[in-house]
């Protein structure tokens, strides 16, 4: 499977990588000299980052000691491969050439695109390998499967494959103003929209409608799909929705154990320094861009669109009372 991840002129939430191409096909080989080796350590990625926040991971032919080796997946032609040493000492000769542990969060604003997309999605596909090396149902060492990427255990036959978890994120909008809150007691203090996971036995469609009744104790309607995106730091795959209040009634019931508070913003007031590598974030600065007045028909972003400027707009204007 490969993707181009992005349109031309529109890189902003971090799977937009446009033009070059995300191959996911796993293969069961070894590293070349000059391949990537990304080397996690918990929420920390051995790499150099300079001034102007370029990213910059260690090549093959730079490690030293016995790396173990796992391929990861390639952008264009670049190859990435997951290391893991048996004991930090080893890391020590790259740590003297200038990498440093550095947090997997500089991947949300670094550059290049591609390079942090690679780095925070080889974080996903590492703690997923680091979380199964024995097997849940009898406890035996599993074994890498050489056509896929599935752990198999040799005893029971248990098969394993990455997990990924769907959630949304609503964009709740109301009279040319969107719902915007402040979680509570996360280290995240900007602005966000309305988010949860999906359930077990709902469609993507009744977690929004579940999510927004939960969160500020409103019904909604006219749903509107925008788009997704993965999100590698939590094992994620986002959804994104546009919906319009149901009624007139826009009185907010906070659920205080997941929100410090919520309230309804005009298009103006939205901040511009929104993270634009998150769907949410993009999705704030688009109604902000937009002036409230969102297309009614989006873009598919995985097309090469010559010129987007004639998308009809008119959806969820501003309701007359």
């Amino acid at each position: 499977m490969k993707t181009d991840a992005g349109t031309e002129g529109e890189c902003s939430v971090i799977q937009d990588i446009y033009p070059k191409t995300y191959h996911n096909e796993y293969e069961h080989k070894k590293p070349d000299e000059d391949a990537a080796i990304l080397i996690y350590q918990g929420q920390r990625c051995l790499m150099h980052v300079d001034r102007d926040g370029e990213v910059l991971f260690p090549e093959k032919r730079e490690c030293q000691g016995k790396l173990y080796y796992t391929y990861l997946f390639r952008i264009d032609d670049e190859e990435y491969y997951l290391g893991r040493y048996l004991s930090e000492k080893e890391v020590e000769p790259l740590l003297k050439k200038g990498f440093k542990w550095e947090d997997i969060r500089e991947f949300r604003t670094g550059e290049p695109r591609d390079r942090c997309f690679a780095g925070v999605t080889g974080f996903q596909l590492g703690d997923w390998y680091r979380r199964h090396i024995y097997c849940g149902s009898c406890g035996a060492v599993l074994e890498h499967d050489e056509n896929e990427r599935m752990l198999r255990c040799p005893e029971c036959g248990e098969m394993y494959y990455p997990q990924i978890c769907p959630a949304v994120i609503v964009g709740v909008i109301n009279n040319g103003r969107i719902l915007m809150s402040h979680y509570r007691g996360r280290s995240f203090k900007k602005f966000a929209l309305i988010a949860g996971f999906n359930e077990s036995g709902e469609s993507i469609e009744q977690t929004v409608h579940r999510e927004v009744m939960e969160e500020v104790g409103l019904p909604v309607t006219g749903l509107r799909y925008y788009k997704s995106q993965p999100w590698a730091f939590s094992d994620t795959l986002l959804m994104g929705f546009f919906c319009e209040l149901e009624g007139y009634n826009d009185k907010i019931t906070l659920d205080q154990e997941e929100l410090l508070e919520a309230g309804w913003y005009l298009p103006s007031e939205i901040p511009e320094d929104t993270d634009r590598a998150s769907l949410t974030g993009e999705m704030m600065s688009l109604f902000r861009e937009c002036d409230g007045e969102l297309p009614i028909e989006f873009p598919e972003r995985f097309e090469q669109m010559e010129d987007n400027r004639h998308i009809r707009t008119g959806l969820f204007r501003k309701k007359r009372r």
